[in-house]
C-alpha cells in the first residue's frame, strides 16, 4: 500500500518544538556506521538546509507579516531538525572523512534518482555531473591516503568504486553552459519532480560544505583541492537548480518543499539500519507531515488552491534507497566520458566548435594544468607512492583511464582523447 502523507492526521506544529536535550543526538561511531547511514545524514542535513534556505527568500519576498508569521513558524523547527540531524555526526570525524561521505552520497544518490525518474533531457543531466562528482571522490580519497594515510574504500564500505572519471581539470565550463531547460510540473512525472527537488538541495549543501570549509583544511594543497571543486558544485547546483519548475508560486514551492521532505524522511526511515538513527527519522517525518498540511493550508487560503493542483495523487513513488551502483556508473562512464555541456543541452567534446565558450573559459582558468590542484593532488601521490589510490572491482571501462602511473589531463578536455 503507497504511503500518502495527506491522508495523514498532522500533529500540531508548535507542540513538535523541542528543547536543547532533544536536539543533541548520540553520534554514530565512525569506525562501525553503515556508509549509507552516514550519506542519509547529509542528505537530510542539507534538504533541511534547502528548506530552511528557500523560506527566508520567501519571506524576504513577501508584504503579508500574517503570512510570514506562519513561514516563521515552520522554519525554526525546521532549524531544529537541521541542528539534530547535525549532531548526530560524531566529534573525531574529520572534515576530509565526511568529504568522502559527500561524494558517496553525490554519486550513489544520483545515480539511484537516475534510474528512478522517466523524463529522459532530466536523466541525461544526472548522468553528466554523476561522473563528475565520481572524479572528484577519486581526487579527495588521494588526498586523504597521502595525508592521513586512511583508504577511502573502508569509508565507502567498498561499494562505491574509487578511480578517475572525467578528470576535474575538464569540468570547468562557461557559466552559460550550465543552464537547462526547467522541466514542466504539468506534464514531469511526480518522480522527476522528487529527484530535481532532491538533487539541487543535496548539491547545495556539498556547495556550501566546500565553500566554506576550505579556509579551514589543514594543507595547500588541500585548500587549493576544496576550492576548485567547490566552483564545480557551482556548476552542479546551476544545472540541478536550472530543471526546476519556473512557473510554481511561492506557495506552491512551499508545498513541494514539505513534500520532498516528507518524502525523503520516509525513503530514510524505511532503508536505515542504525536504530537510533531510525528514531530520528519517524520523529522528522511525524514533523513534515505537520508542515506539509500547514502548506497545503496556506495555499488554499492565500491562492485558493487545493493541493491536488501541485501534486495530483500524492502518494509517493517507491521508496528512495542509497545502495550500490557499481555498474551503472560503469555504464555511465564507458558511455559518456568525452562529453560536455552545449548551451541547453550536452555533445560530444569534438562536435564543439573551436569558437566555443568552453574551450575560452578553459584558458582562462587552466592556462597551465601545473596550477590546478585536482592534477597536482594525483601527481604529488604518484611521485610519493609509484601509482596513484584507487579501489577498482574491475579493470577501469576506459582505457586511457587505466594507467595508474600518470594522471590524464587530457580526456573531455582535448579532441581525439579517448
Amino acid at each position: 500500500m503507497k504511503f500518502n502523507p495527506f491522508k495523514e492526521k498532522p500533529v500540531d506544529i508548535e507542540s513538535t518544538i523541542q528543547d536543547w536535550s532533544k536536539l543533541y543526538e548520540k553520534a554514530y561511531d565512525k569506525n562501525e556506521v553503515d556508509p549509507y547511514t552516514r550519506t542519509r545524514i547529509i542528505l537530510m542535513n542539507g534538504t533541511e538546509f534547502e528548506s530552511v534556505w528557500f523560506m527566508h527568500q520567501f519571506s524576504r519576498n513577501c508584504n503579508n507579516n500574517d503570512l510570514r508569521r506562519q513561514i516563521a513558524l515552520v522554519r525554526r523547527i525546521e532549524q531544529q531538525q537541521q541542528k539534530k540531524i547535525g549532531s548526530l555526526k560524531p566529534l573525531d570525524e574529520s572534515i576530509l572523512e565526511q568529504t568522502i561521505g559527500y561524494e558517496q552520497l553525490a554519486v550513489d544518490l544520483t545515480a539511484a534518482l537516475a534510474q528512478m525518474m522517466k523524463d529522459e533531457y532530466s536523466r541525461k543531466s544526472f548522468d553528466f555531473a554523476l561522473l563528475e562528482d565520481f572524479d572528484h571522490l577519486y581526487r579527495y580519497a588521494d588526498l586523504l591516503e597521502m595525508e592521513h594515510g586512511i583508504k577511502a574504500e573502508k569509508l565507502v564500505g567498498k561499494y562505491t568504486e574509487i578511480m578517475p572519471a572525467r578528470p576535474t581539470i575538464a569540468h570547468h565550463r562557461h557559466p552559460f553552459d550550465s543552464i537547462k531547460q526547467h522541466i514542466c510540473a504539468e506534464s514531469a512525472d511526480p518522480m522527476t519532480k522528487l529527484a530535481v527537488n532532491i538533487i539541487t538541495a543535496a548539491e547545495q549543501q556539498t556547495m556550501n560544505y566546500y565553500m566554506n570549509i576550505a579556509p579551514f583544511y589543514t594543507s595547500d594543497i588541500g585548500r587549493k583541492l576544496y576550492s576548485e571543486i567547490g566552483m564545480i558544485e557551482e556548476q552542479h547546483v546551476t544545472q540541478y537548480g536550472s530543471l526546476k519548475d519556473t512557473e510554481c508560486s511561492w506557495l506552491e514551492n512551499l508545498l513541494m518543499h514539505e513534500y520532498t521532505e516528507c518524502y525523503l524522511y520516509y525513503s530514510c526511515y524505511e532503508s536505515e539500519t542504525d536504530d537510533n538513527v531510525r528514531k530520528v527519522w519517524e520523529y522528522s517525518l511525524m514533523q513534515e507531515i505537520a508542515h506539509l498540511h500547514k502548506a497545503a493550508e496556506l495555499l488554499k487560503e492565500y491562492e485558493k488552491k487545493e493541493w491536488q493542483l501541485v501534486i495530483p495523487q500524492g502518494e509517493f513513488p517507491k521508496p528512495l534507497v542509497l545502495k550500490e551502483n557499481i555498474d551503472y556508473v560503469r555504464n555511465v562512464i564507458e558511455n559518456s566520458i568525452t562529453m560536455t555541456a552545449d548551451g541547453d543541452d550536452f555533445s560530444e567534446l569534438c562536435e564543439l566548435p573551436e569558437t566555443a565558450k568552453f574551450y575560452s573559459y578553459q584558458n582562462k582558468v587552466n592556462p597551465n594544468v601545473d596550477i590546478v590542484a585536482s592534477h597536482l593532488i594525483i601527481d604529488q601521490y604518484i611521485d610519493q607512492n609509484g601509482k596513484d589510490y584507487r579501489f577498482q572491482v574491475a579493470e577501469h571501462p576506459i582505457e586511457a583511464l587505466r594507467n595508474r602511473k600518470c594522471d590524464n589531463t587530457a580526456i573531455a578536455r582535448v579532441v581525439d582523447e579517448k
